[in-house]
């Protein structure tokens, strides 16, 4: 989570702790979507010489290789992320009140 939007989660105070969670997963939705929106701007600059009827073979190619690469990377990062949430304690303090 950047500075703004943990600040902005911490700063709520006694924010019921399952609603500051729903708040942190919908922020790395966003931060998804952002993201394959970026990616595809990326790969239709780089793969996309001039717009026709049809894909070249090798515009083909490239866009197969750029979106694969943007799906490992995706998967990396998803991985990532899970274990750091389950390095996390789970709301045991407010399930043991």
């Amino acid at each position: 989570m950047d500075s703004s939007s943990s600040s902005s989660v911490a700063g709520l105070g006694s924010v019921d702790p399952q609603l500051q969670h729903f708040i942190e997963v919908e922020t790395q939705k966003q931060r998804f979507q952002q993201l394959v929106h970026q990616m595809m701007e990326v790969c239709w600059e780089k793969c996309m010489d001039k717009p026709g009827q049809k894909l070249d073979s090798w515009a083909e190619a490239c866009f197969v290789n750029c979106v694969e690469h943007f799906i490992d990377t995706s998967q990396f990062i998803l991985n990532r992320l899970e274990q750091t949430q389950k390095s996390k304690p789970v709301f045991s303090e407010s399930l043991s009140d």
